[in-house]
């Protein structure tokens, strides 16, 4: 058990996320206290049922009183209405974060209402699955998984050195970005990916009612996969691709044009291109494995349901 890096944590929004935060806290003490809220009545009774806090309540503004750390684990087309609730509670010296998947459009919803001397530290834990909901956490979700703090030029070294110590010790790897640039990366390993399985998967699905085909039923594991990423929670992916559109589209651009050339090849029966091609895209996939970001275990070990977490 470490010491509490953080006397009281606040938690809004209690999904996957959170809840993860919440179970990896108590299971190495790095926080004194922690409250919780979420919109649901019944989520915010599944929360205590499980022991994600020690206190919910119905309020955001009521879960902050005090907090040293405050989470913002909401969707982000909703985060500046809340900060806009909160801000009047937060604590002086608080430090806020958040779990957002973009960060330009974070600041710009959230920035302007932050008190002074309360630290605003944007931030992005690489880390989850296709399940969400307060029973959907656990504790080792972060473990080796990366952590994105984009601060403000202005903010403080010492609060986000305690914030990254508390990423830290939930196992997570640190890195500090600029926002711009975490945007436009994460259009490339992670929103246009999404939104490009959720168009192979409404293709699929397409297919299968016109032809009435067994696409569904024979799925090979290429196709399980993108149902897995389809899978994610549609309201936060429509606040992503709403709220990082020109790096989104910027990508998309660049997919298509790189599809023409795949399709030409195809087409002309280039097999020289196809080769090289895929030669080049199967050496980045063999550095995410040396990365440690993954396995090449059979399934990459999502055979398994996620640990039972109580």
């Amino acid at each position: 058990m470490s010491a509490p890096i953080y006397g009281r944590v606040a938690l809004i929004g209690l999904g996957l996320i959170a809840a993860s935060m919440a179970h990896a806290m108590r299971a190495r003490g790095l926080a004194g206290e922690i409250t919780g809220h979420a919109k649901s009545a019944e989520t915010r009774a599944a929360a205590l049922e499980i022991g994600l806090c020690d206190r919910v309540f119905d309020t955001a503004a009521d879960a902050v009183a005090g907090a040293d750390l405050v989470v913002l684990a909401v969707p982000v087309g909703v985060m500046g209405a809340i900060a806009a609730e909160i801000a009047p509670h937060l604590k002086p010296g608080a430090t806020l974060t958040d779990v957002g998947s973009v960060k330009q459009a974070v600041i710009e919803a959230v920035a302007p209402h932050v008190p002074a001397g309360v630290h605003f530290i944007p931030g992005h834990p690489l880390a989850g699955t296709e399940h969400s909901g307060p029973h959907a956490g656990f504790a080792t979700l972060f473990v080796n998984r990366w952590w994105l703090l984009t601060p403000l030029p202005d903010t403080p070294e010492a609060p986000v050195a305690q914030l990254r110590a508390l990423c830290e010790a939930m196992g997570a790897n640190v890195d500090l970005m600029e926002p711009a640039h975490h945007d436009l990366v994460l259009a490339v390993t992670s929103h246009t990916p999404h939104l490009i399985a959720y168009t192979m998967v409404g293709v699929a699905d397409h297919l299968r009612r016109v032809t009435e085909t067994e696409i569904v039923k024979y799925s090979a594991a290429g196709f399980r996969d993108f149902t897995r990423i389809a899978a994610s929670d549609p309201t936060m992916w429509r606040d992503v691709f709403l709220t990082n559109k020109d790096a989104t589209l910027d990508i998309l651009g660049r997919f298509t044009e790189e599809l023409f050339v795949l399709q030409r090849a195809i087409r002309m029966g280039d097999g020289q291109l196809l080769f090289d091609y895929f030669t080049r895209t199967r050496a980045i996939r063999r550095g995410i494995i040396e990365a440690g970001q993954d396995t090449a275990a059979p399934d990459f070990g999502r055979g398994a349901p996620p640990p039972e977490v109580g």
